[in-house]
This record gives C-alpha cells, structure tokens and sequence, in this order.
C-alpha cells in the first residue's frame, strides 16, 4: 500500500508540471504566434505603402539581366514587392545588378569621394546621387523588410514547435492524470 501511495504521490506531481508545462508552452506559442503575426503584417504594410513592382516579364530592365538574375527577379515579374522573400530577391537581383552598371561597379561611397573632390562633375554628381538612392533603397529593403521578416519566420516556427509540444504534453498529462485515477482502484 506504501509503494502505491508512494506512486500516487509521484503521479500527482509530474501530472501536475505536465498540466503546468502545457499551459507554458501554449502562452509561449501564442507569443511567438503574435510576434510573427505582427512582424510579418508590419513587413507586408510597409512593403505596400512603397507600390515597387518588378518589372514585367519581358521589360528591358529585366532581360538585360544575367541570367541567374532574371530567373530569380523573373519569378516575380510583374508582382508587387510585399514579402521580405521579395525584397530580397529586388534588392540582391535587380537593384544590386543595375547598381553596378551605373560606375563600373564603384559604390556609393567611392563614386562620392570622387564627386566631393571634382563638385563641377555633373557625371559624378549624378552617379553619386543615383548610387545613394539605390543603396539606400536596398539597404532598407534588406535590412528592414528581410531581416525582420525572417524574424517572423523564425518566431512562426516556434510558435509551431510550441504549439505542437503543447499538445504532446497535454497527452502525456492526461495519460497521467488517467494512470493516477487508476491507482486509486
């Protein structure tokens, strides 16, 4: 009767954490749910209020791309850029390509250095001021709308992975639960 006791006990406590762990993982899911709820709409509102397209399928801006380019930005074409999946693709594949036509691959910076020593270089002032833009664009495109897209990606995992062991738990926890009324017999 000890040992049944004893066992009893046992099955109290792990039942116990078990119904306190599913309802940790739960919060912890829906947390996580939120974060990437919030995460990927803000992304998607953003992307949106910006209305940067692709170019369509046979435009010259992307069939003077080289061809690994045009594949990737071609997926797209003629789509509005709302996902970080996206931005990326038209930051890395379309802006960053036409960029490097623009100085013979110079950046920003070294083309402005030039245009701040020679202030009466309309070329250079231009290409300064064009590679400021792009870079600009791109740097947020990557920084802001992929970076914390993948944040919600990843945050939307979780939540699955969270969700998913909750549900184990409950199982376990109630195959406790049933194994402690069926000591009591």
């Amino acid at each position: 009767m000890a040992n049944r006791n004893h066992r009893a006990v046992i099955d109290k406590l792990l039942s116990g954490f078990g119904a306190i762990a599913t309802v940790a993982l739960l919060a912890i899911g829906g947390l996580a749910w939120w974060g990437y709820s919030f995460a990927s709409g803000n992304v998607h509102d953003q992307l949106a209020a910006q209305k940067i397209f692709f170019p369509a399928a046979d435009s010259p801006g992307l069939t003077s791309l080289p061809a690994a380019d045009r594949a990737a930005v071609g997926k797209y074409a003629g789509q509005q850029v709302l996902t970080g999946a996206q931005a990326k693709v038209f930051a890395d594949n379309y802006i960053a390509v036409h960029l490097k036509k623009i100085a013979g691959g110079q950046t920003y910076s070294e083309v402005s250095a030039k245009a701040q020593a020679d202030p009466g270089n309309a070329t250079l002032q231009a290409q300064a001021n064009t590679l400021f833009k792009g870079e600009t664009l791109r740097g947020l495109l990557l920084g802001d709308a992929y970076a914390f897209d993948t944040v919600a990606q990843l945050a939307r995992y979780a939540a699955l992975v969270a969700f998913a062991a909750a549900a184990v738990m409950a199982v376990l926890t109630a195959l406790g639960f049933l194994h402690l009324s069926m000591l009591k017999w």
